[in-house]
């Protein structure tokens, strides 16, 4: 098969060039001829990039239709796989190429103005339907802006209608979670065309186990925003009754805020903020690990990290927001707490630092359940399987 990739930026960044250019990477061994249309560079791991898709296709001119119709002449790809891209006017080229199209949906990006399905104020998890309810009440024409210069941005209503619309007509939604699924579903879009493709990362080192030492260690490793709720997962803390030690991994806009709560409700001497860490790094933490921490506050489409950590055999206490559910079995692998429950989250640390057997067996019960569900080289399997079917559904059409 030869697919075209479409993404809206060229090189490593986050989690979802990660996924990007590792599906890419493992089907490309498989035989598969892939290439790429994309944005801008990131300027990070770029040769690996140009070594996974050697046929590649810069956006960015002020006429990216013309250029999305070059790529696709060149290239003549089976099927083109969408993964981040808001321009709609390449969106609106593809679909009218009537080749077969799929898309991974990474996020609330599609359907939700705000784009994480969390009200900045509030902090409440919105569960509706775009709709003219994002106008007013919700004020989510105007959003943050991340380019620099002014503060703020607008967003239009009628061109994220016409943004779902366009997307409908994709042959296949890829989402990670039921959770995903039902945000689409919610929004229109056919559920015979929507599959769950969890996205797996690989195994990791299967003799690294946590001592459970006495040195009661929690370890919450992320990005540090707001939607995060690392200042939340503080107050929680300040709550446990058991002595211990906390360690925060990594950085975000809202680090020097959660640094002075820590400070303020009396953490400073258990609570320790180390920044950004390597991953080959982490691997030091997770040895004497006891509980892992997610106090996602907005909707995880899924929070890989927990199944990251799962395959140390590390128990998790989150929240309950959005997909942690799929992977977060309550009682099983570690704790699901009511979302913004302080008290019942600090009680859960407690439990299980105050048991260390009931920790491990959890944190085995979690290994268990990723080596079952999360099968590298099933997933990048599954993927194969859909894309020769939707090229072959096409054909027949």
């Amino acid at each position: 098969m030869k697919i075209l990739y479409v993404h809206e930026r060229f090189g490593a960044l986050a989690g979802a060039e990660a996924n990007a250019h590792i599906t890419a990477t493992e089907l490309g061994k498989r035989g598969h001829t892939i290439g790429i249309l994309h944005g801008p560079s990131t300027g990070k791991n770029e040769a690996a990039w140009q070594t996974t898709f050697p046929f590649r296709a810069a956006l960015g001119g002020k006429d990216n239709t013309s250029v999305v119709k070059k790529a696709l002449a060149d290239f003549s790809p089976d099927a083109v796989y969408v993964h981040k891209m808001a321009d709609l006017a390449v969106i609106q080229s593809l679909v009218e190429s009537r080749v077969p199209l799929l898309r991974m949906v990474h996020d609330h990006d599609i359907y939700c103005m705000r784009s994480y399905k969390y009200n900045y104020f509030t902090r409440e998890i919105c569960t509706r339907a775009a709709s003219p309810y994002c106008i007013f009440p919700c004020l989510a024409s105007v959003v943050k802006s991340s380019a620099g210069g002014f503060p703020l941005k607008w967003v239009s209503y009628a061109e994220k209608k016409r943004e779902i619309a366009l997307n409908r007509r994709f042959d296949r939604m890829v989402v990670v979670t039921t959770y995903m699924r039902d945000e689409l579903l919610k929004n229109g879009f056919e559920a015979k065309r929507i599959e769950i493709h969890a996205p797996v990362p690989r195994m990791g080192d299967p003799d690294l186990r946590s001592t459970f030492s006495d040195r009661n260690l929690i370890i919450y490793a992320g990005q540090i925003i707001r939607g995060k709720g690392v200042d939340v997962l503080l107050e929680a803390l300040a709550l446990v009754k058991t002595k211990f030690e906390c360690v925060i991994l990594g950085d975000g806009n809202h680090k020097a805020f959660c640094e002075e709560l820590s400070k303020k409700i009396g953490l400073a001497g258990r609570v320790t903020f180390k920044g950004f860490i390597p991953q080959e790094e982490l691997k030091n933490y997770y040895r004497e690990c006891s509980v892992v921490a997610l106090s996602s506050l907005w909707p995880e489409p899924i929070a890989t990290i927990g199944l990251e950590v799962m395959r140390y055999g590390l128990p998790v206490v989150a929240f309950d927001a959005g997909g942690i559910k799929d992977w977060l079995l309550d009682g099983q692998n570690g704790y699901l707490v009511p979302w913004m429950d302080r008290a019942k989250f600090a009680g859960r640390v407690d439990e299980l630092l105050n048991d260390k057997p009931l920790a491990k067996k959890l944190g085995e019960a979690g290994l268990q359940l990723v080596s079952e569900r999360y099968d590298f080289e099933t997933y990048i399997g599954d993927l194969e399987k859909m894309f020769a079917c939707v090229i072959v559904g096409k054909i027949k059409k």
